[in-house]
């Protein structure tokens, strides 16, 4: 092996090693910082609807909730999952944020749906609750809380204008 193939295999494995050590998600359950909650299928089924019992939508929590669809390998994920980490300090005493792993809750994917992620399920408290797909920026994922969950006035009308035009990002 030559002096230079040899120094190409060296910064080659420590590139790696430097993004797997920076790697985790920074939505791990492991870090006990974090503000957001993660639901399996049974705490799913407790906390937010039972539709194994029903077919009805009936909200079982105690306070609106956005459930967050994601997988620890989706880039535009975990570009989300600090603003949704930080709304969720924020938003504390009024909204709760789950995350429901795509690929370790299959059946929640399956029986909601959840072919693109991130997926976003917003719950208000006496209404149905609304799907949006993709990373939007934390103002918009603000303005949505405000708007759908909270049942606030909109205060970006420019951005619910262009979703009434048709345009799917804010």
């Amino acid at each position: 092996m030559s002096i230079r193939s040899l120094f190409i295999t060296l910064l080659f494995n420590a590139a790696v090693a430097s993004f797997a050590q920076n790697s985790t998600a920074p939505d791990s359950p492991a870090d006990d910082k974090h503000f957001t909650q993660y639901l399996t299928t049974s705490d799913f089924l407790s906390k937010v609807v039972n539709y194994k019992e029903s077919r009805e939508w009936k909200y079982l929590g105690t306070r609106p909730c956005v459930i967050d669809f994601y997988a620890t390998w989706c880039g535009p994920c975990r570009a989300i999952a600090p603003s949704l980490e930080e709304l969720a300090e924020e938003y504390q005493d009024k909204v709760t944020i789950y995350k429901v792993d795509v690929d370790k809750e299959k059946e929640l994917a399956a029986v909601f749906g959840i072919r693109s992620i991130p997926t976003l399920l917003l719950v208000p408290m006496a209404d149905q609750p609304q799907v949006i797909q993709g990373a939007y920026p934390k103002d918009a994922l603000k303005e949505l809380i405000n708007v759908i969950v909270l049942g606030q006035k909109p205060q970006n009308l420019k951005m619910w204008q262009s979703q009434e035009e048709g345009t799917t990002q804010p």
